[in-house]
């Protein structure tokens, strides 16, 4: 069923107006009457929470409305599938390039217009999409950030987050000039990628984000292995392992053996050099006493080895003189 008739209908049932369901939602008339009349696409329901209070109003199963939602994007996506992307526009693009690392901005320019909306343009597009979106998402339930923005922008609350929502839907083949110049624009300072391993680095407004910057690696990763037998019974065994922490245990995981294979015993061993505090440098402070403190401990394991001898040859001269 189409999502937009079916809660046209449920307004009639309930005796209920456009007006209520903008209410509801914390939008405004206008984004509502938009969706119902098909001039915009529903938002996916991964990225607005407006489902949830509009099924409320509505008096529908928690998931009902959403469920509808994705079926019905689901047939406009086959749609445009089927048509070739449309490149991004001028202004984006140069919004985008704007943003780039001085010293890299040439030559990322010449590979953008080279091939038009090709796999660096899309990537470098998207990444900083989804890191405004982040932001945008993490702040859409404070409702002090809201009125914030309302009041820069000069627009009400219900405006305000219409807009974050309508950006939260978009993606790098519907981001427009708007989309840019409200959120990346102000929310990112500068990126910059490297073009042989096309790592990314993303810097952000201190004012508007609580994150500094932001780092995407595209790295090689070595084949999963599976984990030691020792290591599965060392895991098994709650005397052993009972109380080692999530760092712990991913640390003994990761070790590798290409021939011996190591007993739960050396991995409750090797948790224990893992605690010792004698065998990592915490400060700087640590740094200077841990020659002195190494040799003190080598001392004390020195005079434990000479009481251990002195105990075995004591008991073997009374079993002599007997």
């Amino acid at each position: 069923m189409d999502a937009c008739f079916f809660i046209q209908q449920r307004l009639r049932e309930l005796g209920l107006e456009q007006r209520d369901l903008a209410l509801a939602a914390e939008v405004t008339e206008s984004y509502v009457s938009q969706l119902l009349t098909r001039k915009k696409l529903p938002p996916a329901a991964n990225r607005t929470d407006i489902y949830e209070k509009m099924s409320v109003l509505l008096k529908l199963p928690k998931g009902t409305l959403a469920a509808l939602v994705e079926a019905q994007r689901r047939e406009e996506l086959k749609k445009k599938l089927a048509e070739p992307p449309m490149p991004l526009c001028q202004e984006v693009r140069q919004l985008i390039l704007l943003k780039c690392y001085p010293q890299r901005q040439r030559q990322v320019r010449e590979i953008f217009e080279r091939h038009s909306f090709g796999e660096l343009e899309r990537l470098v597009t998207q990444k900083l999409l989804d890191v405004v979106k982040g932001v945008a998402r993490e702040e859409l339930e404070n409702k002090n950030w809201l009125r914030g923005i309302a009041n820069l922008r000069h627009q009400s609350y219900q405006e305000a987050r219409t807009m974050i929502l309508e950006f939260l839907d978009t993606d790098v083949f519907s981001v427009s000039v708007s989309h840019c110049a409200t959120f990346l624009a102000p929310m990112i300072d500068s990126w910059d990628i490297d073009l042989a391993t096309f790592s990314l680095e993303i810097h952000l407004n201190p004012l508007l984000s609580s994150r500094a910057a932001v780092y995407f690696e595209f790295a090689e990763r070595p084949k999963t292995l599976q984990p030691e037998p020792g290591f599965q019974k060392f895991l098994a065994m709650p005397d052993l392992s009972g109380d080692a922490t999530e760092d712990e245990i991913e640390f003994l995981r990761s070790l590798r053996f290409k021939q011996r294979r190591p007993s739960a015993m050396y991995y409750y061993r090797e948790l224990q050099n893992l605690r010792d505090p004698l065998h990592f440098q915490e400060s700087p402070i640590i740094k200077r006493r841990d020659a002195h403190d190494t040799e003190k401990h080598k001392q004390v394991d020195s005079r434990q080895s000479a009481v251990r001898r002195w105990k075995r040859n004591a008991r073997g001269g009374r079993a002599r003189d007997n």
